[in-house]
C-alpha cells in the first residue's frame, strides 16, 4: 500500500474511563442480586476469561449451577440498572483525561482506523461510554456479547473494521489485555496504574 493503514482498538474500562472498579463491584452485586450468596473468586486476575460472559460461565460452574440465557440476561439487566443508578447519585463516568479528543482526532485520521474491543457487554459499555460523553455510534464496537474470549472479541472488532491494515496497534489497562495482545502479535500499549502506563491521552497519536 502506498500509505501505512493502522488499526487502532482500544478496551473501555480503566483504558477510556475511570470506570474499572466500580463495574468489577457492580458486576459482582448483579451476579448475587440474581443468583444468591454464590462463592465468588477473590479477585478478577484468578478468572480465566476475564469478560462479563467469561466470567459469569465461571461463577457458574464454581457453584455447580446451570445457568442458561435468561440467567444471563436478567443479570446483564440488573447490572445495567446499577449503573444507571450509580450514575443518577455519583454523576457520570469520567473520562481517562484526553479520551474524546483522542478519539474524535483518530476518527478523522486518513491513516487510521479505530475500535473498541471490551470484554464487558455491549448494553453496559455503550451506557458508559454515553455517560462520559464520549461518542461511540459511528466507531465498531465488540463485546462480550459476541464472545466468552477476549482475544476472540479483538478480533471481531478488527474484523468490523474491514480493509487490510500494516499494523494493529491495542490499548487497554489489565494483564489481560497484554496477554491477549502477544497471543495475536499485536502491538500493546498499556494504560492506567496496574501496568504502569499511561495516566492520559494529551499529546498521544498512535497514527504518527
Amino acid at each position: 500500500t502506498e500509505t501505512d493503514m493502522r488499526a487502532v482498538l482500544f478496551d473501555i474500562d480503566g483504558t477510556l474511563l475511570h470506570s474499572a472498579a466500580v463495574d468489577d463491584a457492580l458486576y459482582r452485586k448483579a451476579v448475587q442480586v440474581v443468583l444468591g450468596d454464590v462463592r465468588l473468586r477473590p479477585s478478577l486476575h484468578e478468572y480465566e476469561f476475564v469478560t462479563d460472559t467469561g466470567v459469569l460461565r465461571q461463577i457458574l460452574d464454581d457453584n455447580a449451577i446451570v445457568g442458561n440465557e435468561r440467567t444471563l440476561d436478567e443479570i446483564r439487566s440488573v447490572f445495567v440498572d446499577l449503573l444507571q443508578s450509580h450514575v443518577s447519585e455519583h454523576g457520570p463516568f469520567a473520562e481517562i483525561p484526553g479520551a474524546r479528543d483522542m478519539l474524535r482526532a483518530l476518527r478523522a485520521s486518513p491513516g487510521c482506523a479505530v475500535a473498541m474491543a471490551t470484554g464487558g457487554w455491549r448494553q453496559s459499555a455503550e451506557f458508559k461510554l454515553s455517560s462520559a460523553g464520549i461518542h461511540y455510534e459511528d466507531i465498531p464496537l465488540a463485546t462480550s456479547n459476541d464472545h466468552h474470549e477476549r482475544t476472540t472479541i479483538m478480533e471481531i472488532a478488527l474484523e468490523r473494521l474491514g480493509g487490510q491494515f500494516d499494523s494493529v496497534i491495542y490499548y487497554g489497562d489489565g494483564p489481560w489485555d497484554r496477554e491477549a495482545c502477544a497471543q495475536l502479535g499485536w502491538e500493546f500499549v498499556a494504560v492506567g496504574p496496574e501496568l504502569g502506563g499511561l495516566e492520559d491521552f494529551h499529546g498521544v497519536d498512535p497514527c504518527s
